[in-house]
């Protein structure tokens, strides 16, 4: 169940009967998937199951060959990304992909107004306050370049926050972190999810997963294997036979 009643509000994102394929290669065949108002969702599954496609297709990088996405109500299908983020969808990267040449402070400002739409005044001071939630300020006056893998997906996240967003999708963030590290990132999301940000978040470490959502989908082949509570969903023999059986 959702962690607001959907009946007062349009879903934040609502994707129905998505399909992408490139040539004769379907990646997502037939996929409904929707985050309703302060969701937390993760998504789980072997790879090449569609996870990143499905992110792509919301978030506008990539259009659905079939199918359409609605936010907050509205059909954003043919939005591009850059359209998406202006009106609230931000995402990171699996891998980050800073400007390596600019301070964390000059990337921070160029999502706030490249990618948030902001004028200067107004974006000076959501990247103030971005670097503030995502714990950056220390390094605010340093080159990306010389950054650790921690400190750029940190970067990622305060990229994206910076766009002021409603909803926000992460591609496997904490990959390549220790556990301790993965601790830290967990706590950031969980202060940009107090702030009623719809939060979509694909991972393969299930057990940082679990501290933030409230709602996980298995996809594999293209598909939804399964979708709900996150316990009741790890237990499903269909997940467990195409996704944890191998993962563990």
């Amino acid at each position: 169940m959702s962690v607001a009643d959907s009946s007062k509000a349009p879903p934040l994102i609502d994707a129905r009967g998505i399909h992408k394929s490139y040539g004769s290669l379907a990646v997502l065949n037939n996929v409904d998937f929707d985050v309703q108002p302060r969701d937390a969702v993760g998504i789980v599954g072997p790879n090449g199951a569609g996870k990143t496609t499905l992110l792509t297709v919301l978030s506008g990088t990539n259009l659905a060959s079939k199918g359409a996405v609605y936010f907050q109500g509205n059909d954003v299908s043919a939005l591009s990304a850059t359209q998406r983020c202006r009106i609230g969808i931000a995402r990171t990267h699996q891998v980050p992909r800073p400007f390596l040449g600019m301070t964390v402070f000059e990337n921070v400002f160029a999502a706030a107004t490249h990618g948030g739409g902001f004028q200067q005044h107004e974006a000076y001071d959501r990247s103030l306050d971005a670097l503030n939630i995502c714990g950056m300020n220390s390094v605010a006056n340093r080159k990306a370049e010389s950054l650790g893998l921690l400190d750029r997906k940190r970067l990622e996240l305060t990229r994206a926050l910076a766009t002021d967003p409603r909803l926000l999708l992460l591609d496997e963030i904490g990959g390549g972190l220790t556990d301790g590290e993965a601790s830290e990132l967990v706590e950031t999301i969980k202060k940009l999810h107090a702030r009623d940000i719809g939060i979509v978040w694909i991972e393969h470490i299930v057990h940082v997963l679990l501290q933030v959502v409230n709602r996980l989908v298995c996809m594999d082949a293209g598909r939804v294997l399964a979708k709900g509570n996150p316990q009741e969903v790890l237990s499903d023999p269909a997940v467990v036979e195409a996704y944890l059986g191998t993962a563990l």
